[in-house]
């Protein structure tokens, strides 16, 4: 039996048990995760990670929780969370945001000081961790057009500075940070003027909520896009708005989208993203592949 104690006193409040995923994930759905804990800096995070490793158990890194499906079986072992990692810094064209801040901050804050780059990004949801693990992004601006480096911990408890030089990516794909704890990351601006980055973060926030199903919980868009398509244009084109299964329901407002309207269990969620794909590639003959990470035994 892990010393499950001694975490407890090393984190106090900050470390929970048996907490379901609806607590911590943007769709309120799926089963309990074993512990949860969150730490505040980079030094309790390597605290953690090594008293994972010398009592093996799981770790799980999550940021807010987007863009994540959980199992109705459970998460073992130990979710860390980094919402308390929240500072986010700007110096001259400069900015360095922990991995826990809101990426909608990131976007916010570098619209008003004027440094172009990132506004059209506005409103995707999730912390800038989850941001860096997918290269997420939205008309036509992505995570790393910015980005200058990653600091990180890895699985030693050894923290160090990726460059993005180093790093493999694409669209809504990054390969070289798996077993890392991402804990924050450097970007990099020219500088411009902030009213028409503001104008354009707002016309962007406004088109969100004029087209996308905000007022349900989901994890945003399920699917990535296909070569020379869009994923929500196919699944509405093969009649499936409005599908349900259960609590889960292909958004009437907008296709991309899985939302929960009440009681959904992440088997609901999940066999409605299986019909989908399935009704999709029987009448296209596109396959969509899954955006959204599916955590926990399904």
């Amino acid at each position: 039996m892990p010393d499950y104690p001694a975490l407890k006193t090393r984190f106090g409040e900050n470390c929970l048990f048996d907490v379901p995923a609806e607590r911590f994930t943007t769709y309120r759905a799926g089963g309990r995760a074993e512990v949860l804990v969150s730490p505040a800096d980079a030094g309790e995070i390597v605290w953690l990670t090594g008293w994972c490793r010398a009592n093996s158990v799981p770790l799980l890194v999550l940021g807010r929780g987007s863009n994540v499906l959980v199992s109705d079986r459970g998460l073992p072992g130990v979710v860390l969370l980094t919402e308390r990692l929240s500072k986010i810094e700007v110096s001259g064209g400069a900015v360095i945001a922990q991995a826990g801040v809101l990426w909608d901050e990131v976007a916010r804050i570098t619209a008003e000081y004027g440094l172009p780059g990132l506004e059209k990004t506005s409103g995707v949801p999730g912390s800038v961790g989850g941001a860096l693990r997918m290269n997420a992004g939205a008309y036509g601006q992505e995570t790393f057009d910015r980005l200058a480096y990653i600091e990180a911990a890895d699985a030693e408890g050894r923290i160090f500075r990726l460059p993005k030089k180093d790093i493999s990516y694409g669209y809504r794909r990054v390969r070289g940070l798996e077993g890392l704890v991402l804990l924050s990351a450097g970007f990099e601006f020219a500088s411009g003027e902030a009213p028409p980055l503001l104008k354009e973060r707002s016309v962007v926030l406004a088109s969100r909520a004029a087209k996308q199903p905000l007022d349900f919980p989901s994890a945003g868009s399920v699917f990535k896009r296909p070569p020379g398509d869009y994923a929500s244009r196919l699944i509405d084109a093969a009649g499936l708005k409005g599908l349900k299964i259960g609590g889960a329901e292909v958004s009437s407002k907008h296709a991309g989208f899985i939302v929960n309207t009440g009681g959904a269990a992440a088997a609901d969620i999940y066999s409605l993203m299986c019909e989908v794909r399935s009704r999709v590639k029987e009448k296209t003959g596109v396959d969509l592949e899954l955006e959204q990470i599916l955590l926990g035994d399904f």
